[in-house]
């Protein structure tokens, strides 16, 4: 929090201050003014830690009530896709993997403060900078993404949805270092959700043959290139991204995993914890799990195997250490 922010709420709660630090915001709960990280109090600081806990961006009620006795060790989010709440959902679909604002908001409220900067390596169609802007107050933003094509329809939302619009840049996430409004800052947060190597172009299987392409047809994009090449790259893309992140800053990563083969267990998100951890300074701090329920399932393996529904997706944290 800006110290004139910090300032400002001290003296507009002087009657509701609780002991020397703590000052209580009724409903919200008690905010403590030595908070480093964000403007939570300690009551959503709790509810965001929970690795297991329940958020609702749905206006269909009815039908999460349906869900709920099913399942409760997830994180399990309904984002409607249809009507005047999706945040242009109709336009970024035209992505493979578009991340829904909503969350995103989410997670940058937690790591960040009012002035906070967020970066976005593949930014695609602006889920990141979306869930900036939609922040009260909005964060500032930067994205980098190689396809022309998914930057036009984040600007083409910004303007429909009446958002502030942040920063793009089209280009190689290998090379963030090359741009002027990378080099310039200190981000608070880089949160992202790369290109997993060529998994879009794997052939389908089961109830789910539907063939959603690859996300670009540029030979350089991580989405167009091996698995063991991938693990490397983004590493090293991470590493580099280091070199703008703030002392005790956090890495958010999406991914999800694959299902198994005889040849490899298809655990991404283990392969990318062990590869990250070969950045000296960087410290894998946990995870949470994202239930995406308005997928599908479908009959996987029926009548003969179990098949897995893969319809989580892991939120891997990372935090930048002093060398």
């Amino acid at each position: 929090m800006k110290k004139d922010t910090q300032t400002n709420l001290i003296k507009s709660h002087k009657e509701k201050r609780v002991g020397k630090f703590g000052i209580d915001l009724g409903e919200r709960g008690k905010y403590d003014i030595r908070n480093p990280l964000n403007e939570l109090t300690g009551k959503e600081w709790t509810h965001f830690i929970n690795s297991i806990s329940e958020t609702d961006f749905s206006s269909n009620k009815d039908e999460l009530r349906l869900w709920k006795y099913l399942q409760d060790s997830v994180i399990p989010t309904y984002y409607t896709t249809n009507g005047k709440n999706t945040i242009g959902h109709k336009l970024r679909k035209i992505h493979p993997s578009p991340k829904p604002p909503a969350l995103m908001k989410e997670i940058i409220n937690f790591f960040t403060k009012s002035d906070g900067w967020i970066l976005d390596p593949f930014v695609g169609v602006g889920g990141t900078l979306l869930g900036a802007s939609l922040c009260e107050p909005p964060r500032n933003a930067v994205g980098i993404d190689l396809e022309q094509k998914y930057l036009d329809v984040y600007k083409k939302v910004t303007k429909q949805e009446g958002l502030k619009e942040q920063i793009v840049k089209k280009g190689d996430a290998r090379n963030l270092d090359n741009f002027k409004e990378v080099k310039s800052k200190t981000f608070d947060l880089i949160l992202t959700d790369p290109p997993y190597a060529n998994m879009l172009s794997k052939k389908r299987t089961g109830g789910d043959r539907k063939d959603k392409g690859n996300f670009t047809s540029n030979q350089k994009d991580l989405g167009n290139i091996n698995y063991k090449e991938f693990l490397n790259e983004f590493r090293l893309i991470i590493e580099k991204s280091l070199m703008f992140l703030k002392n005790k800053g956090y890495i958010v990563v999406f991914c999800k995993d694959m299902q198994p083969t005889k040849e490899h267990h298809n655990l991404l998100h283990a392969d990318i914890i062990q590869e990250l951890y070969k950045i000296s300074n960087l410290q894998f701090k946990g995870y949470k799990i994202w239930y995406d329920k308005t997928l599908n399932l479908y009959p996987y393996g029926y009548p003969f195997s179990f098949v897995a529904n893969q319809l989580h997706q892991y939120i891997l944290i990372f935090r930048k250490e002093e060398k």
